[in-house]
């Protein structure tokens, strides 16, 4: 009885099982970047004190998956520290990627007055702190004024730095962000290993 193929070449055997375990690891590494989870690295002075340039990020994916499936479109809570798509690649910010804070939604109304923020909607018609809606560091002064409206499926995202020009974010140039420009919530930061902590 004559010898199959790959007995007769087992290095070519070999070769071909190298390739289709490369191609799965990277068929299977596309699959959790875009359904599961992705990792960013922070550059920049924006997001201080929460998070500092180096620091290594895994930003949950899932809860954007789990909303497609449902044909739904994802909205972060209030608070939440998000990475979104930068709207303005290209037009002089060159961060493919961003990492800013929710501060308001659709059809809140956000005013910044004396360094603060209140945002404004039907359950709060005198308004609130935002800020109250997470528990962390506390907010330094926030500089600028704003009285803006959110757009239809947008939202208002600000830094943590916001003294001076630390943070391009909705107050002073960034404008709202698209929902579909969300890449997900931050989940943990991993890096530096010392300082590791979930959000």
């Amino acid at each position: 009885m004559e010898a199959s193929f790959f007995t007769r070449h087992p290095f070519l055997k070999d070769v071909l099982g190298i390739i289709f375990f490369i191609i799965c690891v990277i068929i299977g590494t596309l699959f959790i970047n875009a359904f599961v989870f992705r990792s960013y690295n922070v550059f920049g002075p924006s997001m201080e004190p929460t998070l500092h340039t180096n620091d290594r990020l895994i930003v949950n994916r899932t809860v954007v998956t789990w909303a497609k499936i449902q044909n739904k479109q994802y909205v972060p809570d209030r608070g939440n520290v998000i990475v979104f798509h930068n709207p303005l690649l290209g037009s002089g910010l060159d961060d493919e990627y961003i990492v800013k804070r929710v501060i308001a939604f659709p059809g809140e109304r956000v005013v910044l007055k004396e360094g603060k923020y209140t945002v404004y909607n039907t359950d709060h018609p005198n308004g609130f702190n935002p800020d109250d809606a997470f528990h962390g560091e506390p907010k330094s002064f926030t500089s600028g004024t704003v009285d803006t409206i959110v757009p239809k499926d947008e939202i208002f995202v600000s830094g943590d730095n916001r003294e001076g020009s630390f943070s391009l974010d909705s107050r002073n140039g960034l404008g709202t962000i698209p929902l579909y420009d969300v890449v997900g919530p931050v989940g943990v930061r991993i890096y530096p290993f010392n300082l590791i902590r979930t959000f």
